[in-house]
């Protein structure tokens, strides 16, 4: 297992961590431990960007369109005019 040492942590911090740590009957360093792994758990990625966005709008329901057939070749852009 990897250690890290955090220098410069406020005093009033600290204080704050300690008494948070004992109300949940854990001791600082594991306190400490369980809140970098929930809040880096919150910012994992899961899936690419559509996954995401679809994930985030399903719950409000999906739109069903009607492509057309695509007919021609599709070609780049043309920004003269």
């Amino acid at each position: 297992m990897a250690s890290i040492t955090i220098r410069n942590l406020d005093d009033e911090l600290k204080a704050q961590l300690r008494v948070v740590a004992a109300g949940h009957g854990r001791s600082m360093e594991e306190k400490a431990r369980v809140i970098l792994r929930q809040t880096l758990a919150r910012h994992q990625k899961h899936g690419g960007l559509g996954s995401r966005i679809h994930s985030r709008f399903a719950a409000v329901g999906g739109a069903d369109l009607d492509l057309p057939a695509r007919q021609d070749k599709a070609r780049a852009a043309s920004f003269d005019g």
